[in-house]
C-alpha cells in the first residue's frame, strides 16, 4: 500500500506479500546477507560459511521451525554462498507439524529465515557494539516469523535470486554507517 500526503512523495506502509512457499512446499531465499548488520549487531562477512558448507553440505544443516531442535520441518536441497550471502533452497516435509508450518508460510504469517550457528572467528568493535563474523559453524537454518536480519526472507521456489534480494536500496542497512554512528554516540556519551 502506498499512502500519499498532499504535496509529499509517496510513503510505503507495507509491501504486497509474496508467496513464501509453493504448493509443493518448496521455497528459496537468502538466509543471511553479507555486510548487513542484524538486530544484535552481527555482520556476516563474505566467506564466513565456506568451511562449514564444504564439511557439512546441505544434508548436514537442519531445517527447523523457530530454532526449535524438536521441530524439524523439512530439508535443504541447496545451501551456497554467492556474492550477496547464503542462498538456500528447501522443501517442507509432509508430516502434520511441517504441513502446518507450510500453511503458515502460504498464509504469509511465516516468511523469515534465520541462521543457528557457533562463531568460529569474529572481529569485534566493542565501542561500536559491532561483531564481524568471518567464520561460522552453521548448524541450522530456521523458518521464523521475525528474523534477526529483517531482509532474510523466504520466497516460493523458482523465485530468482535477484527477486529474493530485490529490496529497495533505502531498506538496506549500511553496516559501516551504523557502526560509525554507534561509535560517535559512544564517544559523545563519554564526554558528558
Amino acid at each position: 500500500m502506498i499512502a500519499v500526503r498532499e504535496g509529499a512523495a509517496p510513503e510505503r506502509k507495507y509491501a504486497a506479500s509474496l508467496a513464501s512457499v509453493d504448493a509443493d512446499g518448496r521455497f528459496c531465499g537468502y538466509a543471511s546477507l553479507f555486510g548487513r548488520m542484524d538486530l544484535s549487531g552481527d555482520i556476516v562477512m563474505p566467506g564466513a560459511f565456506t568451511r562449514t558448507l564444504r564439511l557439512r553440505g546441505a544434508d548436514g544443516v537442519r531445517m527447523l521451525l523457530e530454532h526449535d531442535p524438536k521441530a524439524a520441518i523439512g530439508f535443504w536441497m541447496v545451501l551456497e554462498e554467492d556474492r550477496r550471502g547464503l542462498w538456500v533452497e528447501g522443501q517442507i516435509l509432509s508430516s502434520p507439524d511441517a504441513a502446518r508450518a507450510g500453511g503458515r508460510m502460504r498464509a504469509g504469517e511465516l516468511d523469515g529465515l534465520s541462521i543457528g550457528f557457533r562463531t568460529v572467528r569474529a572481529d569485534e568493535d566493542r565501542l561500536a557494539r559491532v561483531r564481524r563474523l568471518t567464520e561460522i559453524d552453521l548448524w541450522e537454518v530456521s523458518v521464523v516469523k521475525s528474523p534477526m536480519l529483517p531482509e532474510a526472507r523466504a520466497r516460493a521456489a523458482g523465485a530468482c535470486r535477484a527477486e529474493a534480494g530485490g529490496e529497495a536500496p533505502e531498506a538496506a542497512v549500511d553496516a559501516g554507517l551504523v557502526a560509525l554512528l554507534r561509535r560517535e554516540t559512544a564517544i559523545l556519551r563519554q564526554t558528558r
